[in-house]
């Protein structure tokens, strides 16, 4: 039996099929967002698991690169009185940053961070919606890494594991609230 809290957000995600691309089958959370109690059941399951695993958080970090960890990251944090970093885009981010360049499912993409955004040691958890071949994720990390911050565990609402996107973590924990093949 599920958690009462993951059946309501295994029900309001929304399937399309071919998207972004023919044989893929895009799960869209934007039904999550759009119901109050779901996002919150979200945001609580997300905030219930970090304070039971981790008893200091610096930082909750969010790759913004397609704006849904940008989403969740900020609630969450707010929820644990921390701070939020965001991760975007080159180019989007003023000052001096890092920047790491990586593929995508579909193509090559660019990240960056600002070079201040975290203190050697700060403990950081990066969020997004969704984990597929990792690459995003791990460039996450990199950049982090970078900046000698501890990466304590990547979060994702979806994974889907058929890409095997966690096993590029290699030692970053990693945790999913839904998994798919």
């Amino acid at each position: 039996m599920m958690e009462p809290r993951l059946q309501r957000l295994r029900e309001r995600l929304r399937l399309f099929p071919d998207f972004p691309v023919p044989g893929v089958l895009f799960r869209d959370i934007s039904p999550v967002l759009k119901d109050p109690a779901a996002f919150k059941a979200l945001i609580d399951l997300l905030e219930d698991h970090l304070r039971a695993t981790f008893p200091k958080i610096d930082f909750i970090a969010g790759e913004c690169l397609d704006s849904r960890g940008f989403l969740i990251g900020p609630c969450l944090a707010q929820r644990l009185g921390i701070g939020f970093i965001p991760i975007r885009k080159k180019g989007k981010l003023p000052g001096p940053t890092e920047s790491v360049s990586y593929a995508l499912e579909y193509g090559k993409a660019e990240l960056e961070i600002q070079s201040d955004a975290v203190e050697p040691g700060q403990k950081v958890v990066i969020v997004d919606d969704l984990l597929a071949t990792g690459g995003t994720m791990c460039a996450a990390c990199e950049l982090l890494k970078r900046l000698k911050a501890e990466v304590l565990e990547c979060l994702v609402i979806i994974e889907l594991k058929l890409l095997k996107g966690a096993e590029k973590l290699g030692a970053i924990p990693f945790y999913s609230l839904l998994q798919y093949d």
